[in-house]
């Protein structure tokens, strides 16, 4: 009899042991961090489709995109998009002869410069400028950001989907976890 109770106290320490672990373990993923693939070319050749990384949701709960963040957001099509954040509220900005301008002042790319180096002639990004996007635009408003992907001659982006509102970021994303011999931070 006694063992009896002893196998169902434990039994019964295993299981709330179980939930308590399978509950911290949503609470993290749903608040906190959570796994996503990248799905596309669009970010190459930093990011290679089916690279998984972990997005972090905290950060821009307590704090503001920054130029260049890679950001996981929701897009018009029902699907979650990666994107590097370029143009940030009140920003003016222009591409011209594949050189980016914010408020007129030149601004480097060095995560561009492997890319460009493999590029046989044209450019990388073609000339464009925010009126290009929408003609109502001169800056980027208050709340908005404009994303883009690295791999810009095949990226949908907000060349193409506009401003994107920063209650739609997720979170934003640094770290490859998988395929295992890719780990690394990128930024």
């Amino acid at each position: 009899m006694e063992k009896q109770v002893k196998e169902k106290n434990e039994l019964w320490e295993w299981t709330k042991a179980l939930l308590i672990a399978f509950a911290i373990a949503a609470i993290i993923r749903y608040f906190l961090f959570t796994p996503i693939a990248v799905d596309g070319e669009s970010m190459m050749p930093t990011l290679e489709d089916g690279d998984r990384m972990i997005v972090n949701k905290i950060g821009y709960k307590i704090g503001e995109p920054k130029r260049f963040d890679i950001v996981v957001f929701h897009a018009p099509e029902q699907k979650n998009y990666i994107k590097r954040v370029i143009g940030l509220p009140g920003d003016s900005l222009e591409y011209k002869d594949d050189q980016l301008y914010i408020n007129g002042e030149p601004i480097d790319e060095p995560y561009l410069d492997a890319y460009k180096a493999q590029i046989a002639g044209g450019t990388l990004t073609e000339d464009f400028t925010l009126k290009d996007i929408d003609v109502s635009l001169d800056e980027i408003p208050k709340g908005y950001v404009f994303v883009m992907g690295d791999n810009r001659r095949n990226s949908k982006d907000s060349r193409h989907i506009g401003l994107v509102d920063q209650k739609e970021i997720i979170g934003n994303t640094s770290l490859i976890f998988w395929p295992f011999n890719d780990i690394k931070i990128v930024k």
